[in-house]
């Protein structure tokens, strides 16, 4: 009777370690056999550093903190009303942006600390789990979006790759997964909670009406989204600013190395990066990144030390100067607290707390 329970209690542990030695693995393998080698071809050319406009360094420094000004916008439209301040959303931000950088498993573990963030800056549990998934969806929904623009393009000029056709399918995916959902809650709603309560009664410790009502709670919030159009119109913008403004960065740097890349090929090289590091091997796609942006901005003939230095200098502002900024934000907003966060737990429809 104890070995069955032995095993149940080790299960996940295992689980754990074989998911950090598959993502460091990955790593070492990336590390190894793509940037090892570019960053030895690179150090033959270090008199470019020397030469490197510093001020345009700084240029695309700002444009990437206006990139997470942006994202912290399409945070508070989506939040609306019960959107904290742009400052608090905008550490907020930055603290699960931090996390998502240093835990292996996509985006998943930074929105969960994001989460608890708002909950305890007074924002409910619908409207925070509602408000999430659409910042993280629908900016991925824009990614697409502008990586086809820029592929439907590109392709006549430059041909076809075939990894253009592996990151439009995932796209495709992506797309299909979010219409699908967003059919389901509008549309199906009845039927979608039927089959959510019968699923919520066969798990443990899991109220089904409780389940129930927040599922009404979510479908209200996606309804008010798809009536005001002038509030999805502003997500739509802020999500493409942070995205367009973030591959401004991206060229600034390549350009700060002595090379213009044409636009139209970095948002080729930018939408293929991005979408392929949304497979959750490694955090926030470490690696996936930089292994996909200098090859095939090497492909747009561009030189290899440019695009080396270029990518590494530009993922050392949007990858690695997020962490030490995210934990900062994080310790000050468990500092400083809320006033609205010392109100007690939404109730459910018979008195119980939503949040446990």
């Amino acid at each position: 009777m104890t070995e069955p329970a032995r095993r149940r209690f080790r299960l996940p542990k295992i689980r754990r370690e074989v998911r950090w030695t598959i993502t460091i693995f990955v790593l070492f393998f990336v590390f190894e056999y793509l940037l090892l080698p570019e960053l030895a071809s690179a150090r033959k050319s270090v008199r470019l550093l020397a030469h490197v406009n510093v001020a345009y360094l700084l240029l695309g420094v700002g444009l990437e903190v206006l990139a997470l000004a942006a994202y912290a916008e399409l945070t508070h439209t989506v939040l609306s009303p019960e959107a904290p301040t742009r400052f608090r959303l905008l550490r907020v931000n930055m603290a699960s942006l931090a996390v998502s950088h240093v835990v292996p498993g996509g985006t998943a573990p930074g929105t969960a600390v994001g989460y608890r963030l708002l909950t305890e800056s007074g924002v409910s549990g619908s409207t925070a789990g509602f408000g999430l998934a659409t910042q993280g969806v629908g900016s991925a929904v824009v990614l697409n979006a502008i990586f086809w623009l820029a592929l439907i393009i590109s392709i006549p000029l430059r041909g076809f790759n075939p990894l253009y056709g592996i990151a439009a399918a995932a796209g495709v995916v992506l797309l299909g997964a979010f219409a699908g959902t967003v059919f389901l809650i509008t549309r199906g709603q009845t039927r979608a909670m039927r089959w959510i309560e019968a699923l919520a009664r066969r798990l443990p410790f899991v109220n089904p009406e409780t389940v129930s009502n927040l599922l009404e709670k979510l479908a209200d919030r996606v309804n008010i989204l798809l009536r005001d159009r002038a509030l999805l119109r502003h997500a739509i913008i802020w999500a493409a600013a942070n995205w367009l403004l973030d591959a401004a960065s991206l060229w600034v740097f390549l350009f700060a190395f002595g090379k213009a890349v044409f636009p139209i090929d970095l948002l080729v090289a930018y939408g293929l990066a991005n979408i392929l590091a949304v497979i959750p091997i490694t955090p926030s796609g470490l690696g996936v990144v930089e292994g996909v942006l200098i090859p095939t901005l090497v492909g747009f003939h561009m030189s290899k030390t440019t695009a080396i230095l270029g990518v590494i200098s530009y993922r050392l502002i949007n990858f690695w100067l997020p962490i030490p900024v995210g934990g900062a934000s994080y310790l000050s907003l468990r500092w400083r607290g809320h006033p609205r966060s010392q109100l007690p737990p939404a109730a459910g429809p018979r008195g119980e707390p939503l949040v446990h």
